[in-house]
């Protein structure tokens, strides 16, 4: 809002030139997200310590399990409230709020919020399971295709996979790819909630996709980048910097207080939108294959759960001691800050590899 109320002063004010550049604005965008977090964190941990809304440890999956995490009993949740509103005010304090990526971006950020917020609370003060599987789902797979829908029409139904490493070379999906538009909505949204089991684990490994998110919708919505760099341009992306630069500051906020030994969690409503909202961003920019790599993390979290699952379920044994992975870590006596860091480093290094593949072509 900013950028539209004091741009237009430029020409008495020279300064206000600055408003004009995506990078000023995104720096700005990460900053004021990073305060407000910080300054509103104190508050919300004792309202939602007031309110009751306390983490239960002892879910009975296993002993062992509830045993290592009996510290965290009732440690606030849904503290995810505080990053989505942290990103909302940053970004319209400093993104282009009339571009329609940015309004896609919240729009999702908000519906998967509120999906999240409704799970936390039926769990938190109901006493129950939170929301059934195939609601969530549901949840996710309408979101999906309304999203897929809208890409359909803004891309004059020209849609493709742009496959890295490869200069010039798109995979069509034809009509299959509304479908694969609720696959990665699904998938991403469910990937970081599977995540999102150990202090800071999920949040600081979301905190590193957002920076190379952030450079790749720099570079996608750049007209000369993207042409020296071999990628598609995309009209109107660069201003998701803002926005990316926006969650990454929101991020950075709420690991201070979510950093072992963790005062607040971030509970449904912040691992559901978060996760929902990065392939979203991948999807707005057509690097949606690039989310297997900038978010191996996530990747590798899900698919222990679905291997674990398969073959406990047709061979009668389990491949890991337990699942979601870092769990599996765990049980083999890591402590666990230092299965934290450890895929934190991995987190990163990942994150650097995905922006170095735009020379990779």
């Amino acid at each position: 809002m900013l950028y539209h109320i004091l741009y237009p002063l430029h020409s008495a004010l020279s300064f206000l030139n600055l408003f004009r550049y995506i990078t000023f604005r995104a720096a700005m965008a990460a900053i004021t997200a990073f305060v407000v977090s910080l300054v509103l964190g104190p508050l919300v941990i004792r309202i939602l310590k007031r309110l009751k809304v306390g983490e239960h440890i002892k879910k009975g999956d296993s002993l062992r399990l509830d045993d290592l995490h009996r510290s965290k009993q009732n440690t606030p949740t849904m503290g995810g409230v505080l990053i989505l509103f942290s990103i909302f005010l940053s970004t319209f304090l400093w993104a282009d709020v009339f571009n329609r990526h940015i309004q896609v971006v919240v729009f999702v950020m908000f519906w998967l919020g509120i999906t999240g917020f409704l799970d936390d609370y039926l769990k938190l003060k109901r006493k129950s399971k939170g929301l059934a599987a195939s609601t969530k789902f549901m949840s996710q797979a309408v979101l999906g295709l309304l999203l897929g829908i809208f890409l359909l029409i803004v891309n004059k139904y020209n849609v493709g996979l742009d496959l890295p490493f490869l200069k010039d070379t798109v995979f069509d999906l034809d009509g299959f790819y509304v479908l694969f538009v609720i696959l990665v909505i699904a998938g991403t949204a469910n990937a970081v909630n599977l995540t999102d089991g150990l202090d800071g684990l999920a949040i600081g490994s979301v905190v590193m996709v957002a920076l190379a998110f952030g450079v790749l919708s720099y570079v996608s919505g750049n007209v000369k980048l993207s042409e020296y760099l071999l990628v598609p341009y995309i009209p109107g992306t660069g201003e998701l910097t803002v926005f990316c630069a926006a969650l990454f500051g929101a991020g950075l906020g709420f690991l201070w207080f979510n950093c072992y030994p963790a005062s607040i969690f971030m509970g449904d409503v912040g691992s559901l939108a978060l996760g929902g909202v990065l392939g979203t961003v991948a999807l707005l920019i057509r690097k949606e294959l690039l989310l297997v790599i900038v978010g191996g993390i996530f990747v590798m979290e899900a698919l222990s759960v679905i291997l674990q699952v398969l073959s406990f379920r047709f061979f009668k044994r389990r491949i890991f001691k337990i699942a979601p992975i870092h769990h599996h870590f765990q049980f083999l006596n890591w402590p666990e800050n230092k299965v934290i860091v450890r895929f934190w480093i991995v987190a990163g290094l990942l994150a650097m590899f995905t922006i170095v593949t735009l020379k990779i072509r």
